[in-house]
């Protein structure tokens, strides 16, 4: 097997991956984040959490935003109307702000006004009514305290995917919205090492899932919602104490279908794909919801790269029966 390089990773992360919104990376209790983390750290770990919270965890790209739209319906007695809100209103992404410095663009555009929800997502997160749905990327060991200690006890929706289509979305993801101006071979070698945002992968997989027993936590596996929509939908009702008819399921599922999901401009991030790409000046082209297959990798990854994936995976996951 041919062994993969790791000694000029760093200098093609700072190459390749920051710019004026980013730039530069840190470790935190042995997982990668921007820099920025550091000026959030503190209001991040005191942050007030509620026992009715619903988070969605997850690394990203691996559907949650597909879940998002999922349980906020579900939780929501399928208000179709009110959905019709952009998700990151209704769903904001805790950590946002942490991911770009918007600073140095409102100094050179000054007329901009940017949402709150950009400018400080952890400030409009706490501000909203109760029951306030969250998502997050954050590894488990950089959520709120009150949540790690067990202090507070929200419902946690937690969706995993299998590491190579994982890969393979995160590199098309941050093209087109975070930046990263290197090719798909170097981007397989930093998501290996451990060298992009909320990696390590396997590290943040792992901690949510040996927390499944005392946590109040549903684990969805993206694949299988794939592969059973409806059954993911009940399975979740079930977790928020909904009841929902065959008839009901039948509608969210139509709603939540990859086609629908595609043109929905409430969770298509057109907007934000949009905004990054002239703030960060990007030329590549994509879009937000991308293909949503599973199993791209055997068409996309050479056979050094999937040998390193699948011992990774192996080596990590199966101690604790966990597989895609």
């Amino acid at each position: 097997m041919t062994t993969l390089r790791t000694d000029d990773l760093d200098q093609i992360l700072q190459d390749q991956f920051t710019n004026e919104f980013r730039i530069g990376y840190t470790k935190v209790r042995g997982f990668c984040l921007p820099t920025r983390y550091e000026v959030f750290a503190d209001v991040i770990e005191n942050f007030e959490v509620k026992n009715d919270d619903i988070w969605v965890c997850s690394f990203p790209k691996t559907g949650t935003t597909w879940t998002q739209e999922m349980i906020w319906n579900v939780a929501n007695n399928l208000d179709f109307e009110g959905a019709k809100v952009h998700l990151s209103e209704r769903f904001p992404f805790f950590e946002y702000s942490i991911l770009f410095d918007y600073l140095p663009y409102t100094k050179i555009h000054p007329e901009v006004q940017l949402p709150l929800s950009t400018v400080d997502s952890v400030e409009y997160t706490k501000n909203k009514a109760s029951p306030r749905f969250i998502k997050t990327h954050l590894p488990f060991d950089l959520l709120p305290r009150q949540i790690r200690t067990g202090e507070k006890k929200p419902k946690i929706i937690y969706v995993a995917r299998n590491p190579k289509d994982t890969c393979i979305s995160y590199f098309h993801h941050c093209q087109i919205i975070e930046g990263y101006r290197g090719n798909f071979s170097d981007f397989c070698r930093l998501f290996l090492a451990d060298k992009l945002s909320y990696t390590s992968y396997w590290d943040h997989v792992l901690d949510f899932w040996k927390k499944q027993t005392t946590l109040n936590m549903l684990l969805l596996k993206y694949e299988y919602m794939i592969a059973d929509l409806p059954g993911a939908i009940r399975k979740s009702a079930a977790f928020l104490d909904r009841t929902l008819t065959d008839a009901q399921v039948k509608v969210l599922e139509e709603h939540l279908k990859f086609a629908s999901m595609k043109k929905n401009p409430a969770v298509n991030h057109e907007d934000v794909v949009r905004r990054n790409k002239e703030r960060n000046k990007i030329t590549v082209e994509g879009s937000f919801i991308r293909s949503g297959k599973v199993g791209e990798w055997k068409e996309r990854l050479p056979d050094n790269v999937i040998q390193e994936f699948d011992r990774l995976t192996k080596e990590r996951f199966s101690p604790y029966h966990l597989n895609f």
